[in-house]
């Protein structure tokens, strides 16, 4: 527990002295321990690397938000752009076409409540989110990497980094033993152990589809936040445009952000040639871009 969170003692009372422990998110509340252990063996040789035919997106009326059931056929992209090529078989490809609820579907919390504001997401990716405070923001990008590399067949490669500095990686199992495995990884990781184990991208005008903005509790703040990249999208003059997906604390439902500030253009944001966004829940500083690598651990960082 100590690596996920910073603890402090605050005495309310001679009588009553309670522990606080600061989430990725701000959640100040300790999640719950983990249950079971925790395996976690060396990496796993990657295979040998085979180059996947390009897949070029259907197209989709610009400016007209299309009632589908993926982020594909939900969201238009904006006037006169067009969606990036992605590989088939991709992270990219796979959140592209992740499955959403029915369009309306509000942001719950872990316990079923709704989140306040309900303004500020645009669908909500048809995923769990436990019982527990756990899938906040930085979990939900490991989620989804998790996700993708289940939906391969390829569970065994997932591995996230703790705030402890270990690594752990799935030792095999069937999906309910990897969904238990992801909620200990939530428990000691978070947005700094994150940030260590992706890889930065130099130059924010190639993000891709997968991607991670990605900040971790500096400069004063108790916490950081991350967000990942859904789907990226071109205009003629150069400007690019994601579509973005987070959860947030406390721990809730996953789903894709509303661009408020621009409505013309279909909840995509702009991004910046500096690494920097604007979301609704936060601003992203210059140079927070990362992108996860093929070793999923990183490089021992």
């Amino acid at each position: 527990m100590v690596a996920r969170r910073h603890l402090a003692v605050i005495t309310i009372s001679c009588a009553v002295t309670v522990v606080l422990a600061w989430g990725v998110c701000g959640q100040s509340a300790a999640k719950a321990a983990p249950r079971g252990k925790v395996v976690s063996p060396g990496l796993l040789a990657p295979p040998t690397p085979v180059a996947p035919p390009v897949v070029v997106a259907p197209a989709i009326t610009a400016g007209v938000q299309v009632v589908g059931n993926t982020p594909l056929t939900r969201f238009a992209v904006p006037p006169g752009a067009q969606r990036v090529v992605v590989a088939q078989g991709s992270f990219g490809a796979w959140l592209r076409n992740v499955p959403l609820r029915p369009p309306g579907t509000p942001v719950k919390l872990f316990d079923g409540t709704l989140k306040a504001p309900q303004d500020v997401h645009a669908a909500v990716l048809d995923f769990d989110t436990g019982t527990r405070d756990l899938q906040q923001c930085a979990d939900a990008v490991m989620r989804l990497r998790a996700e993708y590399l289940w939906s391969l067949g390829q569970g065994q490669r997932a591995c996230f980094r703790t705030a402890a500095g270990k690594t752990l990686q799935f030792a095999g199992g069937k999906y309910p033993v990897y969904r238990n495995w992801l909620n200990t990884v939530f428990n000691v990781a978070n947005t700094a152990s994150l940030r260590r184990q992706l890889e930065p991208v130099a130059d924010a005008l190639q993000v891709q589809p997968g991607d991670v903005y990605v900040v971790a509790a500096t400069g004063g703040h108790l916490y950081g936040h991350a967000i990942t990249v859904v789907d990226v999208a071109i205009e003629p003059g150069g400007q690019h445009w994601a579509l973005l997906a987070q959860s947030y604390m406390p721990a809730q439902d996953i789903h894709i952000l509303r661009n408020g500030q621009e409505p013309a253009k279909n909840n995509w944001f702009r991004v910046n040639a500096d690494g920097s966004i604007n979301t609704p829940e936060w601003g992203f500083v210059a140079k927070s871009l990362f992108r996860f690598g093929y070793a999923e651990c990183g490089k021992g960082k």
